[in-house]
Protein backbone atom coordinates (compact mmCIF):
# COMPACT_ATOMS: atom_id res chain seq x y z
CA UNK A 1 0.00 0.00 0.00
CA UNK A 2 1.14 3.54 -0.75
CA UNK A 3 2.87 5.00 2.34
CA UNK A 4 0.76 8.19 2.27
CA UNK A 5 -2.45 6.18 2.12
CA UNK A 6 -1.24 3.90 4.91
CA UNK A 7 -0.50 6.86 7.18
CA UNK A 8 -3.83 8.48 6.29
CA UNK A 9 -5.96 5.40 7.02
CA UNK A 10 -4.18 4.70 10.32
CA UNK A 11 -5.94 7.76 11.78
CA UNK A 12 -9.25 5.87 11.70
CA UNK A 13 -10.66 3.10 13.88
CA UNK A 14 -9.69 -0.53 13.35
CA UNK A 15 -13.18 -1.20 11.94
CA UNK A 16 -12.81 1.51 9.29
CA UNK A 17 -9.27 0.31 8.52
CA UNK A 18 -10.58 -3.23 7.97
CA UNK A 19 -13.45 -2.04 5.76
CA UNK A 20 -10.99 0.10 3.78
CA UNK A 21 -8.62 -2.88 3.37
CA UNK A 22 -11.44 -5.11 2.07
CA UNK A 23 -12.59 -2.54 -0.47
CA UNK A 24 -8.99 -1.79 -1.52
CA UNK A 25 -8.35 -5.50 -2.08
CA UNK A 26 -11.53 -5.75 -4.16
CA UNK A 27 -10.41 -2.83 -6.36
CA UNK A 28 -6.98 -4.37 -6.98
CA UNK A 29 -8.27 -7.91 -7.58
CA UNK A 30 -11.21 -6.98 -9.81
CA UNK A 31 -9.32 -4.64 -12.13
CA UNK A 32 -7.32 -6.41 -14.85
CA UNK A 33 -5.01 -3.39 -15.30
CA UNK A 34 -2.28 -2.28 -12.92
CA UNK A 35 -3.78 0.16 -10.44
CA UNK A 36 -1.78 3.13 -9.17
CA UNK A 37 -2.52 4.13 -5.57
CA UNK A 38 -2.01 7.70 -4.42
CA UNK A 39 -3.52 10.47 -2.35
CA UNK A 40 -5.45 13.05 -4.35
CA UNK A 41 -6.54 16.10 -2.32
CA UNK A 42 -5.67 13.97 0.75
CA UNK A 43 -8.11 11.24 -0.36
CA UNK A 44 -7.06 7.63 -1.07
CA UNK A 45 -7.41 7.19 -4.83
CA UNK A 46 -6.84 4.34 -7.27
CA UNK A 47 -6.01 5.17 -10.87
CA UNK A 48 -5.79 3.40 -14.21
CA UNK A 49 -4.69 6.15 -16.59
CA UNK A 50 -7.01 9.09 -16.00
CA UNK A 51 -9.85 6.93 -14.61
CA UNK A 52 -10.16 6.67 -10.84
CA UNK A 53 -11.96 5.28 -7.81
CA UNK A 54 -11.73 7.01 -4.43
CA UNK A 55 -12.34 5.46 -1.03
CA UNK A 56 -13.19 8.20 1.46
CA UNK A 57 -13.25 7.07 5.10
CA UNK A 58 -15.43 8.63 7.80
CA UNK A 59 -16.00 7.77 11.46
CA UNK A 60 -18.76 5.20 10.84
CA UNK A 61 -18.78 4.60 7.08
CA UNK A 62 -16.81 4.77 3.84
CA UNK A 63 -17.82 6.61 0.68
CA UNK A 64 -16.86 5.15 -2.67
CA UNK A 65 -16.54 7.58 -5.55
CA UNK A 66 -16.59 5.78 -8.89
CA UNK A 67 -18.01 6.73 -12.27
CA UNK A 68 -20.25 3.64 -12.53
CA UNK A 69 -21.97 3.87 -9.11
CA UNK A 70 -25.09 5.58 -10.47
CA UNK A 71 -25.52 2.87 -13.13
CA UNK A 72 -25.96 0.29 -10.34
CA UNK A 73 -28.21 2.43 -8.12
CA UNK A 74 -31.20 0.08 -8.47
CA UNK A 75 -29.09 -2.86 -7.25
CA UNK A 76 -27.84 -0.84 -4.26
CA UNK A 77 -31.21 0.12 -2.78
CA UNK A 78 -30.20 -0.87 0.78
CA UNK A 79 -27.23 1.54 0.60
CA UNK A 80 -27.22 5.31 0.54
CA UNK A 81 -26.08 7.07 -2.62
CA UNK A 82 -25.08 10.68 -1.93
CA UNK A 83 -26.31 13.57 -4.11
CA UNK A 84 -22.83 13.56 -5.69
CA UNK A 85 -23.24 9.90 -6.68
CA UNK A 86 -21.02 8.31 -4.03
CA UNK A 87 -21.90 4.98 -2.46
CA UNK A 88 -21.91 4.94 1.35
CA UNK A 89 -21.14 1.70 3.15
CA UNK A 90 -21.63 1.77 6.93
CA UNK A 91 -19.78 -0.49 9.36
CA UNK A 92 -22.94 -2.50 10.09
CA UNK A 93 -23.57 -3.25 6.38
CA UNK A 94 -22.26 -6.06 4.23
CA UNK A 95 -19.96 -5.12 1.37
CA UNK A 96 -21.78 -5.69 -1.95
CA UNK A 97 -18.73 -7.40 -3.46
CA UNK A 98 -20.23 -8.62 -6.73
CA UNK A 99 -21.75 -5.24 -7.56
CA UNK A 100 -18.58 -3.40 -6.50
CA UNK A 101 -16.48 -5.62 -8.77
CA UNK A 102 -18.63 -4.54 -11.71
CA UNK A 103 -18.47 -0.90 -10.64
CA UNK A 104 -14.68 -1.01 -10.30
CA UNK A 105 -14.17 -2.78 -13.64
CA UNK A 106 -16.41 -0.28 -15.47
CA UNK A 107 -14.93 2.73 -13.69
CA UNK A 108 -11.27 1.80 -14.18
CA UNK A 109 -11.11 0.09 -17.59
Amino acid sequence: MNKGIQEYIERYSKEIQELFAEIRKLIIESTPCKTEEKLWAKLPSFYVGDKFVRIIPFKDHINIEAAAVIKYKSQLEQYKITPKGMLQIYLNQDIPCVILESIFIESLT
